[in-house]
């Protein structure tokens, strides 16, 4: 039972009271229940913890108090004290569906699925609340991640109460992890079919529609959805999405900012506000919004990298450093930040710096090639020749086939004088692509013109 404000302030007040001056005051076992659920509902364990204490000391006899007890004690992972009750309670009424619920709990935390799923069935035989059950079981199926037997359980449940939007949110969820985005289509226009105002549904099948590039339909139904709710922020956002992909930025901009008006401003709205207005070449518009980006929400990379993109892309690379830089003072682990901090010092020349930002880059995970390549050759640049071979061979870990890597090894070895081991690389190179020797001329023209190098590669060209 929900309180509202009125109702809740009498019962709260005088068990608060209690508590308080520690006067025993009597509540009969109705009040202690909806006390109970009030703070469990509230997040206040410890309160309601104490209600079903004095609630089983007035009604000791009572079968929902004493489930409440039990499922906080689940909650606290007390489960062989649960189990305890559980089975006293059973013995008193073995066709409560509720001890078969709180049984299920237990083996669900225990990662007993399939038994918490055969318990379950059990319940829904019991109870006339069809559509929590099979909730609940869809949930089982999917900690054990067999999408098919959830999303016909949380299908089940729709059937129940057409309402009940987390299931439906559920039903799609199975639907995009199988790939069966057609098939979630047809369900979804099916369930529309009998709730033409369902803005979730209409919400949901924009999403799809959105994921297969088919954006005039995605704006139609999204237009459905605000239609049927025209305080439906999630809609409005993603008809900003499909008509930003369209084209039309000022049509996008409008949608981001009734999202602004209709709730409290969203770091995302202003960063793809910032976007469109960069689109249409506002410039000034454009970094005021990623100012407000980084304003509302300073942890959002893609706010720190679209300034320092804005910039990067006016050739202003100070600006540029300045920006990553105050990224990376925030999150110092994030590869992102890394890899423009890396570029912006390389544009400007800072070779060390731009080193090091490489360096970071791989540690934290990033192995592209041209991250291994490019570090590879400003080590050479620095004449570290014995660091810049050992960056190469750790990326041919990653790229074992690469004529990039190959001709680098066998250029820094030859400027080594360590001549067997720069043939070697060079037979390597001209085996995987002969046509990359320019990487060689570019880069080492000294070994590039040796007699026995040209012998080599013009010969390999040839055969």
């Amino acid at each position: 039972m929900q309180y509202n404000h009125e109702e809740e302030n009498f019962p709260l007040t005088r068990f608060e009271s209690m508590l308080k001056t520690n006067n025993v005051l009597f509540f009969d076992s109705e009040e202690f229940e909806n006390i109970v659920n009030h703070y469990l509902e509230n997040g206040k364990i410890a309160l309601a913890k104490k209600a079903v204490k004095l609630g089983l000391e007035q009604h000791p006899s009572s079968t929902n108090l004493k489930l409440y007890r039990i499922e906080i004690l689940i909650f606290e992972n007390k489960l062989k004290e649960a189990d305890v009750l559980l089975n006293d309670l059973y013995l008193l009424e073995p066709h409560n569906e509720e001890v078969y619920i709180q049984k299920a709990n237990i083996y669900s935390k225990q990662e007993d699925h399939k038994m918490a799923v055969s318990l379950l069935e059990t319940a829904l035989e019991l109870t006339e609340d069809d559509a929590d059950i099979y909730s609940l079981i869809g949930m089982e199926y999917l900690f054990m991640e067999d999408f098919q037997n959830a999303k016909f359980n949380f299908m089940k449940c729709l059937e129940v109460d057409e309402e009940d939007y987390s299931a439906l949110y559920n039903v799609i969820y199975c639907f995009d992890f199988l790939g069966q985005l057609d098939e979630a289509i047809d369900y979804l226009n099916m369930f529309l079919n009998k709730h033409p105002y369902c803005e979730v549904a209409w919400h949901q099948i924009g999403k799809q529609y959105f994921d297969l590039k088919e954006y005039e339909k995605a704006l139609a139904a999204f237009d459905f959805a605000i239609i049927s709710d025209d305080t439906f922020l999630g809609a409005y956002f993603e008809k900003g999405k499909v008509l930003e992909k369209l084209g039309r930025y000022n049509e996008a901009i409008e949608n981001y900012q009734i999202t602004l008006s209709l709730d409290d401003p969203t770091s995302f709205a202003y960063l793809r506000m910032g976007k469109c207005y960069q689109k249409l070449s506002c410039d000034d518009l454009a970094l005021k919004y990623f100012n407000k980006t980084v304003h509302e929400d300073p942890l959002l990379d893609k706010g720190w990298l679209a300034i320092t993109d804005f910039y990067l892309k006016k050739l202003d690379y100070q600006n540029a450093l300045y920006y990553v830089n105050k990224a990376i003072n925030i999150d110092g682990d994030n590869v992102l930040y890394w890899k423009r901090y890396a570029k912006i010092n390389d544009k400007l020349k800072f070779y060390e710096e731009a080193e090091r930002g490489y360096r970071k880059t791989l540690e934290l995970g990033n192995y592209e090639m041209e991250t291994w390549l490019t570090r590879s050759d400003i080590l050479m640049y620095l004449g570290e020749f014995d660091a810049s071979i050992a960056n190469l061979e750790q990326a041919k870990e990653f790229y074992p086939e690469a004529a990039e890597i190959e001709f680098r090894l066998a250029g820094l070895n030859f400027e080594k004088g360590d001549n067997t081991t720069a043939f070697f690389h060079l037979d390597n190179a001209l085996r995987i692509e002969p046509a990359y020797d320019i990487i060689l001329e570019e880069l080492f023209p000294g070994a590039y013109l040796q007699k026995g190098v040209r012998e080599k590669i013009n010969l390999a060209k040839k055969s």
